[in-house]
């Protein structure tokens, strides 16, 4: 069997199963398919692409169905099937352009799958338990104030800001220069949850009047890499499981539909069907507890 013939049978069973949510025999595959072969030969072509695991036989007697190895060699495939064309390509470029930040991406990539494919589309967010450390800044915000911004090998960007006793002099500057060296030195390339530990003996390498500053900015970090996120997922599509036909107006689809719109989006008119938050919501940041903290006044000092 050469490898043309073989995606091309696979091709056929990918998308008649789709089609059918049936098993797929041979002799279906032949009437539906121009394959220029005889209905033995698919039975042929079939019995090695299960050998290869890429097909299945639910039952005995019954057709084939993809395995998940199946389908990953035929989304691999995918672009040697039905390349894009260069319009495709500059309409999906325009559609993803205006997001402003990675739940945005997220949320018109999913939409635009299910739009595209007229299915219900599924999208993971990056699992930051598995991301690395990318870079590293540090962004004075006046004498009392530091914006702490990790970003991460999966291009998420997550920013805390910490009141500090910075001031605004040279000597200042140049703190924050050396904590960022040490900082990108010890933590970039590494996972999340290395990158914290290797961090942990860093105050230790400045000066004692220093090192309350290098703790309030670790103590950031440390909320991001040791942050507990759940692997998130984002659905679209839904509706189309309820397309039947003609009788689409009276199915369960335009419930879903709306089930399925963001809260925010019901919520009213903002624009475009589908529009985000103002930009601004990109540079939305977390607070880290003051550094030093307050001493709190006792009774015998307001007296």
């Amino acid at each position: 069997m050469t490898d043309e013939r073989r995606l091309a049978v696979l091709r056929a069973i990918v998308q008649d199963y789709v089609r059918t949510s049936e098993p797929v025999g041979s002799r279906s595959l032949v009437e539906r398919h121009q394959f220029g072969v005889s209905a033995a030969t698919v039975r042929n072509d079939m019995a090695l692409l299960e050998e290869e695991g890429l097909i299945h036989a639910p039952h005995t007697s019954a057709g084939r169905v993809p395995t998940d190895a199946g389908y990953r060699l035929f989304v691999n495939r995918l672009s040697a099937i039905k390349p894009m064309s260069g319009a495709e390509r500059a309409a999906i470029a325009r559609f993803l352009d205006g997001a402003v930040d990675l739940d945005d991406v997220v949320d018109r990539t999913v939409r635009l799958l299910a739009s595209l494919t007229h299915q219900v589309a599924v999208v993971q967010y990056p699992s930051l338990s598995r991301s690395m450390v990318r870079h590293i800044e540090l962004v004075p915000m006046g004498a009392s104030r530091l914006m702490v911004i990790l970003i991460a090998n999966t291009g998420r960007v997550e920013q805390r800001v910490v009141t500090v006793d910075l001031g605004s002099d040279e000597a200042a500057h140049d703190l924050l220069g050396r904590i960022r060296s040490e900082l990108l030195a010890e933590a970039t390339g590494r996972s999340f949850p290395d990158a914290s530990a290797r961090l942990e003996s860093l105050p230790d390498r400045f000066a004692p009047h220093d090192r309350d500053l290098v703790r309030a900015v670790i103590g950031c970090l440390d909320e991001v890499l040791h942050e507990e996120r759940e692997e998130r997922v984002v659905l679209a599509g839904t509706g189309n499981l309820a397309r039947v036909g003609s009788d689409f107006p009276r199915t369960i689809a335009p419930v879903l539909e709306a089930l399925e719109e963001p809260a925010d989006d019901r919520a009213g008119p903002r624009g475009a069907r589908g529009a985000r938050r103002p930009a601004q919501a990109v540079w939305a940041t977390r607070r880290c507890p003051r550094w030093p903290p307050r001493r709190r006044a006792r009774r015998d000092d307001r007296t």
